[in-house]
């Protein structure tokens, strides 16, 4: 028998054009990601999230410079953009216009639940400023735009850290708003989260982020590299005295590049007294060995920057040749077709599907708290909670609205976020009630 041909998974990555790319960048993204694009049973998306840039900066040499060293960045610690589709986001025009399809169907309400637009807010009341004060347009539909990378290429699966859940949460909610309206054509995705990502200290020993002021760039020249890591905080233990690997950020950083019998080794020296001086000398042997050969890559695809472009340009063709007819179809679908074409060939508004129960769905946010959902036909969100700090408040709310109806909203009114749709909530409610008797 001929075994059945098996679809590969949809993987999507965005990486933000903004900044220079450091050790924790490599190790806790970067790596990994082209270790899974290598993958038989996968088929992987990485673009350059240059529009969601905008956002954040309105400096365009920053942007394009970044642009052009994120991109080499990748290209030189290994991915293979013959293999993988590896295009800039703004080479892509139907990614916005798609953005634009999503917006349209998009309920304001969810967009104000919006884990960055709230932060702003938060920021501006605790500086007795206007709500909305500094908040663009942009940051306010950064998930609508998410949504459109993910969904226009229909992505299954894309990896992410636990803050930006909610965003995949919201384009599944997204797309099948658009899918109850006009068919079933967009493919909701799931998050994935690494648990055990690699968070390397830097060199104060806190997380390394460049809002620390404490990282190592990644391809830092051989000598810039010696010199940094020469430079980490370590404690006041001399030569001889038995060092703990636990605390340690040279030890940390060791782990992320060492074997594990490389690892033991330099675990048994800490324990014999290894002077700090020798210990940041072997961890930089050992980094530099790993990064010198992309580092050379790296300068080279710097001084040629039209290779850079080039393989981006391939990867939009590629790009393209998907997103293209799948925009013909969904314009279609809205409809926007050709005058051309009879209305006979339109496609039909699709069948109401029957009649569904409303569902209440649970769900711990990355701020580590509880909250749950209520949603109708397409996905429409009717109720959404504030945070609970114990799963079993957030079940016990849901049971009394599933079971008392609207007669429940007023003692809960405290717990839940204002509503859009009062008569939609109240039908849903009813419904749960009768079915719940």
């Amino acid at each position: 028998m001929t075994p059945a041909s098996h679809t590969p998974t949809r993987i999507l990555t965005g990486i933000t054009t903004t900044g220079t790319p450091h050790l924790g960048n490599y190790v806790g993204a970067i790596r990994p990601a082209i270790h899974a694009s290598r993958q038989a049973d996968t088929q992987s998306f990485y673009f350059l999230a240059d529009y969601h840039a905008l956002i954040k900066c309105d400096e365009p040499a920053r942007i394009q410079r970044s642009t052009l060293e994120i991109a080499a960045c990748w290209l030189a610690a290994g991915l293979d953009a013959e293999q993988v589709t590896f295009y800039r986001q703004s080479d892509i025009p139907e990614i916005p216009e798609l953005c634009w399809l999503l917006t349209c169907v998009t309920g304001k309400g969810m967009l104000n639940r919006a884990h960055a637009y709230k932060a702003a807010q938060d920021q501006n009341e605790a500086a007795g400023r206007e709500l909305d004060d500094g908040v663009t347009a942009g940051l306010f539909m950064y998930p609508v735009l998410m949504a459109a990378d993910i969904l226009m290429f229909s992505a299954r699966k894309v990896p992410v850290g636990r803050d930006q859940i909610q965003h995949i949460e919201m384009a599944r909610d997204i797309a099948a708003s658009f899918n109850h309206l006009y068919g079933e054509h967009l493919t909701a995705p799931e998050a994935v989260v690494d648990e055990h990502v690699a968070l390397l200290p830097g060199l104060d020993g806190r997380k390394m982020s460049k809002s620390y002021n404490n990282t190592i760039p990644l391809f830092a020249p051989q000598e810039e590299l010696r010199k940094a890591i020469m430079g980490i905080v370590t404690d006041s233990r001399a030569p001889g005295q038995a060092k703990s690997t636990e605390d340690s950020a040279i030890s940390a950083l060791s782990r992320a590049f060492a074997t594990p019998a490389e690892t033991r080794a330099f675990a048994k020296a800490f324990a014999s007294g290894i002077a700090w001086g020798d210990a940041k000398q072997q961890l930089f042997e050992r980094i530099n060995a790993e990064i010198a050969p992309m580092r050379a890559r790296y300068q080279h695809l710097m001084a040629h920057p039209e290779e850079v472009e080039a393989a981006l340009q391939a990867g939009a063709a590629k790009a393209r040749a998907q997103a293209t007819p799948f925009m013909h179809t969904l314009r279609r679908a809205v409809g926007l077709a050709s005058l051309d074409m009879t209305v006979s060939t339109l496609p039909d508004k699709p069948a109401p599907a029957a009649t569904a129960l409303p569902q209440f769905k649970q769900y711990r946010e990355a701020d580590g708290l509880f909250y749950f959902k209520l949603t109708g036909a397409g996905g429409r969100v009717l109720l959404q909670s504030r945070s609970f700090i114990a799963p079993r408040k957030a079940g016990q709310a849901v049971r009394r609205l599933q079971t008392e109806g609207a007669a429940a909203l007023s003692s809960l009114h405290a717990s839940l976020e204002p509503v859009e749709d009062e008569a939609a909530l109240l039908q849903a409610l009813a419904a749960l009630q009768a079915a719940a008797k």
